[in-house]
């Protein structure tokens, strides 16, 4: 997912991305743990989609238009 693509959505579809994101990571690490992880570079992906949402949120709020 691009930045470019979360400064278009609205915050409420922000905030239910972050939402979506936060569930998909819960689960990865699960499985993680249990080592049924398939690919532990989702791990990383998502994570780095969380910060790219939160960062997007944090530049609205903040009124930085870029």
């Amino acid at each position: 997912m691009k930045a470019s693509e979360l400064r278009q959505k609205n915050q409420a579809e922000l905030e239910n991305e972050l939402r979506e994101l936060k569930a998909e990571l819960f689960k990865l690490r699960f499985q993680h743990v249990t080592n049924q992880l398939a690919n532990p570079m989702e791990l990383k992906r998502v994570k780095r989609d969380i910060a790219r949402v939160k960062t997007v949120m944090r530049q609205r709020e903040l009124g930085q238009v870029i």
